[in-house]
């Protein structure tokens, strides 16, 4: 198992751990979609969506990728944005709880949740696509500039900067980050536990109506956009 799903209390919690650097395939996306399913159908109130010590998520897995044709390698990239897009307009609150590097793809899944918070340390979010030759989905825009301050989005998505937690909470791309001798699960849960008296029904017809029908338009560019 790359992704574990349990539901404790009000909170649904999504841990990837693949004993590595929790990178992303097929096998890590099917098993995000099924604790996605868990999570909307039970009761937890708030989906709290964390990674292992050192790593939320470090991206893609490359070595997967190597060996996918032309065909299966945009089969993946429609699985990847259809999880990301859930991510992003999930009805019901989301936080990342990043307690390592965020990088390229573990950036934008931190970035597709409602809240973010970071583990001070000597990590990284970084969306690194452009500097790896990879140019930015609209898909990928749209969450990463729901995400990231309008100041930061050519200096952090076009110049593809690697931010410490401290330099991201500068920004705002994260909403907090816990020194390392703080408890961290106890720091985010604070926030969760605030989210969690919201209303659901009125959290998830507020969400829908304020991203306001993006993830339809990405969703209708995202095969033009597949590498041919």
């Amino acid at each position: 198992m790359k992704v574990d799903y349990e539901l404790d209390g009000e909170f649904a919690l999504i841990k990837m751990d693949d004993g590595k650097a929790n990178a992303m395939d097929a096998v890590f996306f099917d098993e995000f979609g099924d604790a996605l399913d868990k999570a909307e159908n039970e009761q937890g109130k708030v989906v709290i969506i964390s990674g292992r010590p050192g790593f939320f998520s470090a991206g893609l897995d490359l070595k997967f990728l190597s060996k996918l044709s032309r065909e299966e390698l945009n089969k993946f990239i429609l699985k990847e944005a259809d999880i990301m897009l859930r991510v992003y307009s999930f009805p019901k609150p989301t936080l990342a709880a990043c307690c390592g590097h965020a990088i390229g793809s573990g950036a934008l899944l931190a970035f597709s949740c409602d809240v973010r918070f970071a583990q001070d340390g000597p990590y990284r979010l970084h969306v690194n696509e452009v500097l790896g030759g990879v140019p930015l989905m609209s898909w990928m825009l749209l969450i990463a500039r729901a995400a990231i301050p309008p100041r930061w989005h050519v200096e952090a998505l076009l110049h593809a900067r690697p931010y410490s937690p401290g330099e991201a909470l500068e920004r705002q791309l994260v909403d907090g980050v816990a020194d390392v001798e703080v408890d961290f699960e106890a720091f985010f849960r604070t926030s969760a536990r605030n989210l969690a008296r919201l209303s659901p029904q009125a959290y998830a017809l507020s969400k829908q109506r304020m991203q306001d029908g993006g993830r339809q338009r990405v969703l209708e560019l995202l095969r033009s956009e597949l590498p041919t």
